[in-house]
């Protein structure tokens, strides 16, 4: 699917996340006014698209090939904007006007993500000031990381989306998930989000199972049923689906709608390889094309120059088993339905963070056309518990790691190489830094070949993007340009897999 920790002294923390937010945010905007990745015509054409066409249209028009293809929360919001960015330049909201980019769309595009990220903080905030006194200074760090994370940078504000904005909706479900007497505004906030952008949905058997067991069946035996509750969660529910869908329902648009939400037409990496189960599955296929011969296997060289050797095209492997939709769909479903047993028989709030973080880990590791932008729906939850104890810190290190070099290749021009190379590397020393002095002792033996997988692979992280980022240009110019792309895809790959593998070990031995 497309689009596209420090100790904490001084002022207070309201005062000091909105501060950093905002500091950050100007910063890149600054820095990024004249760089566009294609995502900002993206959403510079659903503006003009849910302006200056009815309702009736907004899922059939395609002047530009960046059709609209996010849910119609989302859709609405955009129309919402399109009022004000009618104001600014009315050139901005006309469908024909493709790659159109006055300086006055530019900064508008630019301050609307400023504005609408302050969700973020807020529902940071909320998880702050929901935080036990004794681990509060803990959850400023995590808030903190969250709010000045690369992948919020580089892909809000360079790259440019609204995500920051969408993921404030899911931390505010999340926090709310706390609170038993706030159970049921956490289901309907997290059915909102559904209703903004579709990739949530690979988190909701998570919620479907806590709210499920905490708010809709008794805590003294499952075979009790709290009927109210269920009522009002369904009611509500279907209020809410009622209100974004019901207007396409009555003009029998629901097929075209989920043609445009779920186009399985695409292969099965994505251009830059994701780094996750299938990209190294591409790297095995590519390292078996050369022994393919002496091994006398078949070799089918019509996918020699599919998406798996170089940078764009459909999905196709010269020697391994091709990969179905079905595949995708029938492991992620099984390596999400483990977490849920545990989550069943304890639906406590530790539990649901961490079957939410394991379902954004199955669908990120085996999920048809992932984009290396979902990293992030298994870094913000984890981001929540990982100082839980320094067992949930060894899983969570590699997978940042990993997760913000991943998004490397988005930003790949020449003048954005200083930004986003310098600003992750500190980040990632800051608060690698601060979680390490910060997270507690586990009362649970860690597991020694995690630690060591952990401290080694941080360590190679610092040649491969000099590497990638840089000398492999100095040497090789223009030639094997899949490279930097395969090395980092691969090595990313490995630090999501050993993080998932670190994770699940520890939660279910927590």
């Amino acid at each position: 699917m497309r689009a596209g920790g420090r100790r904490i002294q001084g002022p207070p923390v309201p005062c000091l996340l909105s501060k950093t937010a905002s500091n950050g945010a100007a910063l890149a905007n600054r820095f990024s006014a004249r760089s566009k990745s294609t995502d900002f015509e993206v959403h510079r054409n659903w503006l003009a698209i849910t302006n200056s066409l009815p309702l009736s249209e907004w899922y059939y028009e395609k002047t530009s090939e960046w059709t609209l293809d996010y849910p119609p929360f989302f859709a609405y919001f955009e129309w919402l904007l399109a009022h004000l960015a009618r104001l600014v330049d009315p050139a901005m909201v006309r469908v024909y006007n493709l790659n159109y980019d006055s300086w006055e769309t530019v900064y508008f595009q630019r301050f609307s993500v400023i504005i609408t990220e302050l969700l973020l903080v807020y529902a940071l905030q909320m998880f702050i000031d929901s935080s036990p006194l004794q681990s509060k200074r803990a959850a400023q760090v995590a808030a903190l990381s969250v709010v000045l994370s690369p992948g919020l940078l580089i892909i809000d504000h360079i790259h440019f989306q609204y995500n920051g904005f969408m993921y404030g909706i899911l931390v505010a479900s999340l926090v709310l998930a706390r609170c038993k007497s706030t159970l049921l505004q956490s289901g309907l906030i997290f059915g909102a989000l559904l209703c903004f952008k579709h990739i949530y949905l690979y988190l909701a058997p998570a919620y479907f199972v806590f709210l499920l067991r905490a708010y809709c069946l008794s805590a003294r035996s499952i075979f009790r049923i709290k009927f109210l509750n269920c009522i009002k969660l369904g009611l509500g529910l279907g209020g809410i689906f009622a209100s974004a869908f019901g207007p396409f329902a009555l003009m029998e648009q629901i097929p075209q709608l989920l043609g445009r939400l779920f186009p399985f037409s695409r292969g099965l990496c994505h251009a830059y390889w994701a780094p996750n189960v299938w990209a190294l599955y591409s790297l095995a296929d590519r390292v078996l094309i050369h022994f393919a011969p002496k091994l006398g296997l078949p070799l089918k060289t019509e996918a020699l120059n599919s998406v798996t050797r170089g940078l764009v095209g459909d999905t196709a492997f010269a020697v391994l088993p091709e990969i179905s939709p079905r595949v995708c769909f029938a492991l992620t479903l099984l390596f999400q339905i483990l977490p849920l047993i545990k989550l069943f028989r304890r639906p406590t709030w530790e539990n649901f963070i961490g079957a939410v973080t394991l379902c954004g880990y199955a669908s990120f590791l085996f999920g048809w056309h992932v984009h290396e932008k979902a990293i992030l729906l298994v870094i913000i939850p984890f981001s929540l518990i990982a100082l839980r104890d320094r067992r949930h810190l060894g899983a969570f290190r590699p997978l940042i790691v990993a997760g913000h070099v991943s998004l490397f290749p988005l930003i790949f021009t020449p003048a954005e190489f200083p930004i986003k190379t310098i600003y992750t590397v500190f980040w990632l020393v800051l608060f690698l830094t601060s979680l390490d002095r910060m997270a507690p002792a586990s009362n649970k033996p860690r597991v020694f070949l995690l630690d060591r997988f952990s401290t080694l692979y941080i360590a190679v992280s610092i040649p491969l993007i000099a590497y990638t980022s840089l000398f492999h240009q100095i040497i090789f110019g223009k030639r094997l340009e899949f490279l930097p792309l395969m090395f980092t895809s691969s090595y990313t790959a490995i630090g999501v897999v050993g993080s998932w593998v670190g994770y699940m070990v520890v939660y279910y031995t927590s």
